[in-house]
């Protein structure tokens, strides 16, 4: 194998010019410092000193290991130096979001992570549910916020809140009053996440237990596109309530009371249990914290 001993041997050899000076440097024999040179050229299977040439010149293979093996040098003395620096290193932080997360409290987050670790490179997602478990699963992403709608005994999953949710629709669309059972909204239109969504997964699994069945649907995954379609008037459409309380102010939209209500929707933070992690448990906390689906654009 290559050791850091046989590059340190090699870089100051190269610096000194000769075998002697290298192990007066490194305070050891000049034997020792030819046999580690010695196994170096028997690992790399490469000649790194030209021996026909009076005093220590690297063939061109030899300067190539010499470039390599000051980059590894040179990452030894970073981890060394981690010793006595109360600097925290950087990181890099794979984060997978829905459109509801980036949509209200996601800026407290990236201002939360950044305040605690100021080299922090974040590399974002916003992603439907289906596809951000998918590649947490692949280890192609590290953590995830999503709705708690899927199982995995490789990853943990911790509460983060519950969205309040309601029957939405334009003011002129249904002109019944009082609330509704799920029968009678089946007359209308009615705009559903696919199967792609954590929350068109929840809500189509909690109407299947109540023994509705929809005929007029239209399918959406996204849930500002449903968003705009159920403020054009479309059809009627299951919202976040409190994000979009101003649409209700301006009079954009209206809530459709229903016998039985919607259900909250449980969010949750997840990530892989297998690659145990105390910065990924920090970030999760953190998350925990800022956690917040009733504003959109938090700063």
């Amino acid at each position: 194998m290559i050791t850091l001993r046989q590059l340190e041997a090699l870089y100051w050899i190269v610096q000194l010019g000769t075998f002697e000076r290298a192990a007066a440097r490194l305070n050891t024999t000049q034997s020792a410092i030819s046999k580690r040179i010695q196994e170096l050229e028997a690992a790399c299977r490469v000649t790194v000193f030209d021996r026909d040439r009076r005093g220590a010149k690297l063939t061109e293979k030899g300067e190539h290991v010499l470039a390599l093996g000051q980059e590894m040098l040179g990452l030894q003395e970073r981890i060394l130096g981690l010793r006595g620096n109360k600097e925290t290193p950087a990181r890099r932080l794979r984060l997978g979001v829905t459109e509801l997360s980036a949509l209200t409290w996601l800026p407290r987050l990236v201002t939360a992570l950044r305040d605690a670790y100021p080299t922090l490179t974040i590399e974002p997602e916003v992603d439907m549910s289906r596809s951000l478990h998918e590649r947490l699963r692949e280890d192609a992403i590290d953590l995830i916020v999503i709705p708690e709608t899927f199982s995995d005994p490789e990853i943990t999953s911790v509460p983060l809140a519950e969205v309040a949710n309601a029957w939405m629709a334009r003011p002129d669309l249904v002109t019944r009053r009082g609330a509704l059972t799920l029968t009678e909204l089946a007359d209308y239109p009615i705009l559903v996440q696919g199967g792609k969504s954590g929350s068109g997964l929840y809500f189509n699994k909690w109407l299947k237990n109540q023994g509705v069945v929809f005929t007029r649907t239209l399918t959406c995954d996204s849930m500002m596109a449903m968003l705009g379609l159920t403020v054009a008037g479309v059809g009627v459409s299951y919202l976040p309530r409190q994000c979009f309380l101003p649409l209700f102010a301006t009079g954009k939209l209206v809530i459709i009371k229903t016998r039985p209500a919607l259900p909250s929707v449980p969010y949750a933070v997840m990530y892989r249990n297998d690659r145990p992690s105390a910065f990924t448990s920090v970030v999760a906390e953190l998350a925990r914290q800022v956690c917040d689906f009733t504003r959109q654009f938090q700063g």
